[in-house]
């Protein structure tokens, strides 16, 4: 069985993987895009998606603790009647009817409410879970990323405020919390700093012992169904010396084969394959920011990531006295850019579609108490348009105003509800309109897996079909889907499709007791 997981940074982890010799040394491995090996199980990503599943299939097995109490009796009567079973064990269908919360996904309530009870009620209650460290349970795997453990959190600023609350940041069976104060560093607002999640996904990959089955600095470029017959000679008679659940006598019989390639100390690519009945997919949506489409757009002063102001100020490329940064979008990354530059006096035009009191525009929906600076910014959309002057020096709202052209003389036209359009001197643009995920690797750019199968993955629009107790595409059995493209958006929320990937593999495995 090959279990592959990719997170943001295109990962994979593998159930059973067995390496060809291009790899020595390894009978399991989770690789990303690029690379040459056969495997059982295969998963591709090393985000918290990925290093959640991986705990999980390292033998770490969740018990409900015994004489504790859960605030929901329905929940707590029914974990009363199998005390001494699994939670992987159990029907989590069963377990997750009637909870309700933040997330459309019952299994991501569930073990949410398990590890954090009543925490949206601003509750610190403690868990009603208790670790099990079996070792016979163990799913020989890999993770395979293009980062450190802790996928896309190594590539945002460190300085950057999560939206999230620090202690929904954890993982499970090590609070962040706790290992923040190891630390002798608090939360600011309840909140944590992006240096800090990468750096605890990474400490947490080393405590849980779970390093052995990490391979960063691979990529991942090709996932494609073959017959096993295809495999060569040599990965056949490697597969069936090992424990491989593999029949190679059912001639029908297809698995994924795996292709990509890791990058090597000297700069090299060496590429891979690895062979697998199951992929679990986690790569996010950090990898590609979404373009308006528009022309110019590809010019050199128009970008999609933040990081790009950043370097510039660096630079002292622009400053002070620079014309305006266009940003673009009404999120929390342009509200992130728009807070950047105000702190630096850089000049701010800032455009966006929607009106400054639409419900739908995210800041509208956070409160104010927990998140001052995004409604400080909210207060500088609404009272600083281009029509009235307002008290903020160096910022202006375009409310309803949507991007014509770049051209290469750096002006950029705008044009807003009514038709009229206006040339702006700009010295860059940020374009901060969301992003989506880059499924170039499977075929026809996993479209066909889509709720929608007539549009391309978007995490809130159109995510992956999958079944919702076991996160199995439906349109593709053994292949699996967590995190963003799966609709689960938070870290919190992330690991409850993680429990379910896992008791699906642990039955597929014959590793669930009867």
């Amino acid at each position: 069985m090959l279990l592959l997981f990719w997170t943001c940074c295109l990962q994979l982890l593998f159930h059973v993987l067995i390496l060809k010799p291009e790899i020595p040394g390894h009978h399991f491995w989770l690789l990303s895009l690029t690379a040459k090996l056969p495997a059982e199980s295969n998963l591709r990503g090393n985000g918290p998606s990925g290093i959640c599943l991986s705990y999980l299939l390292s033998g770490y097995t969740p018990y409900f603790k015994r004489h504790s109490l859960h605030p929901h009796p329905i929940l707590q009567n029914k974990l009363e009647e199998a005390v001494d079973v699994s939670i992987l064990d159990q029907d989590l269908e069963y377990l997750s009817e009637g909870l309700e919360g933040r997330s459309n996904s019952p299994v991501a309530l569930l073990f949410d409410t398990l590890q954090r009870p009543d925490t949206d009620f601003g509750v610190s209650a403690e868990s009603v879970l208790t670790w099990r460290h079996e070792i016979d349970r163990a799913i020989p795997h890999l993770v395979l990323g293009k980062n450190p453990p802790g996928g896309a959190w190594h590539s945002i600023e460190g300085s950057m405020i999560t939206l999230s609350r620090g202690e929904w940041m954890g993982l499970p069976d090590l609070q962040f919390k706790d290992w923040l104060k190891q630390k002798k560093r608090g939360l600011r607002n309840h909140r944590a700093t992006a240096e800090d999640i990468a750096q605890y996904y990474q400490h947490y990959v080393m405590k849980k012992g779970l390093q052995k089955n990490f391979r960063c600095g691979t990529v991942v470029t090709s996932v494609k169904k073959v017959s096993a017959k295809s495999i060569s000679n040599h990965a056949q008679k490697d597969l069936q010396k090992s424990d491989s659940l593999w029949n190679f006598s059912e001639e029908s019989m297809e698995v994924f084969q795996v292709d990509g390639f890791v990058k090597t100390v000297k700069g090299d690519r060496e590429p891979f394959s690895v062979y697998a009945e199951n992929i679990v997919l986690a790569t996010g949506t950090y990898d590609s920011p979404t373009w308006l489409r528009v022309k110019g757009e590809n010019l050199s002063y128009v970008h999609h990531q933040l990081s790009a102001l950043e370097e510039a100020v660096k630079n002292n490329s622009i400053g002070i006295t620079s014309d305006p940064v266009l940003i673009v979008g009404a999120g929390l990354t342009a509200a992130d850019a728009i807070l950047f530059a105000h702190h630096c006096s850089i000049p701010v035009i800032h455009v966006f579609r929607r009106q400054v009191s639409d419900p739908g525009l995210i800041f509208n929906q956070l409160p104010k108490m927990m998140y001052p600076e995004y409604h400080k910014v909210h207060q500088m959309m609404k009272e600083q348009s281009a029509a009235c002057a307002g008290p903020y020096e160096c910022y202006v709202s375009l409310p309803e105003h949507h991007v014509l052209s770049f051209g290469k003389d750096k002006k950029c036209v705008l044009q807003d509800k009514d038709g009229c359009q206006k040339a702006y001197k700009i010295s860059m643009a940020l374009v901060l309109t969301g992003s989506n995920p880059n499924l170039f690797f499977l075929p026809n750019n996993g479209i066909d897996l889509a709720m929608d199968s007539d549009q391309p993955v978007n995490p809130k629009r159109n995510p992956i079909d999958i079944d919702p107790f076991t996160y199995e595409c439906t349109q593709e059995k053994g292949l699996y889907a967590l995190g963003p493209l799966a609709g689960d958006n938070f870290v919190r929320f992330v690991q409850g499709g993680a429990l379910a990937a896992a008791s699906s593999l642990l039955r597929k495995a014959n590793k669930n007791p009867p």
